[in-house]
């Protein structure tokens, strides 16, 4: 079963929408906290970047794969 467009172009959006937050969040995060709040925060941004890729690799294969909307 293939996904639509709509759906693989909603995948790819959400997926850029993803990068950009995290990667604003760790740009933002301020100074004065202990070292453990920085490795947490380091974690969650390095996870949900992959799982980002993740989402963008299936959209972009669903797009390349997927039929017109109906």
């Amino acid at each position: 079963m293939s996904m639509t467009r709509r759906v693989s172009a909603f995948l790819v959006a959400l997926a850029a929408f993803m990068i950009f937050e995290w990667i604003n969040l760790g740009f933002n995060l301020a100074d004065g906290h202990k070292t453990s709040f920085y490795v947490v925060h380091g974690v969650l941004i390095a996870v949900n970047i992959l799982l980002a890729l993740t989402l963008a690799a299936v959209g972009v294969r669903g797009w390349m794969r997927g039929r017109a909307d109906l």
